[in-house]
């Protein structure tokens, strides 16, 4: 019994998860990117979070209309925390107060329902560090945020070669990569540039 992992990450072009000023989507939202949400989250799998990022959903999930969250909400979620204690104030979650790349390890080996988590940069971080994500899908806003951007999943963390699964433009303007990561361990012979012959 095994199964996969999915880091779920929206950024702009230069590869912030966040920016002060901007709305929510980089105000690019249209039917396609919503249309993808609701495909991806009715899809039978448990939500993995960070304490923030579940903090923020809860909220959202209650103030905002998107026509996914309905799916948030019934999904089985868990939490790594080791602050937050029941009730959780959303519904169908769990918290974890352990080790989270212990225990997502232990859960990949244990059961068969997919999992993703979406958002949870330093929690996503470790597990793309210990090998334990098996995807990555990017959704990529049309939006360069320069100095007011922050939450890069990617700056500063480990290194990776990816495998393209996937690559789809939505709405014209918004592309979602699907890569197939694998830690970084060298260069092989023969790649890069070539000199010029000398003489």
């Amino acid at each position: 019994m095994s199964t996969t992992l999915t880091v779920d990450f929206f950024c702009s072009l230069d590869g912030y998860g966040s920016a002060e000023g901007w709305p929510g989507y980089w105000g690019k939202e249209g039917p396609g990117v919503r249309e993808d949400r609701v495909r991806t989250f009715a899809q039978n799998q448990v939500l993995v979070f960070g304490a923030t990022t579940f903090r923020q959903f809860r909220e959202f999930v209650v103030e905002y209309d998107e026509p996914y969250y309905d799916s948030l909400n019934e999904l089985p979620k868990i939490v790594f925390s080791s602050t937050l204690e029941a009730p959780l104030g959303w519904q169908n979650s769990t918290v974890l107060n352990e080790d989270a790349v212990t225990a997502i390890e232990r859960l990949k080996r244990t059961t068969d329902v997919p999992m993703r988590s979406h958002g949870s940069i330093s929690l996503n971080r470790a597990l793309l560090a210990a090998g334990l994500v098996d995807r990555i899908e990017v959704m990529v806003f049309p939006a360069i945020t320069g100095r007011a951007g922050f939450a890069s999943l990617f700056h500063d963390g480990a290194e990776f070669d990816l495998e393209l699964i996937e690559s789809t433009v939505l709405d014209g303007r918004t592309v979602k990569l699907v890569y197939a990561p694998h830690l970084h361990e060298g260069n092989p012979e023969g790649v890069g540039p070539r000199l010029r012959n000398a003489g």
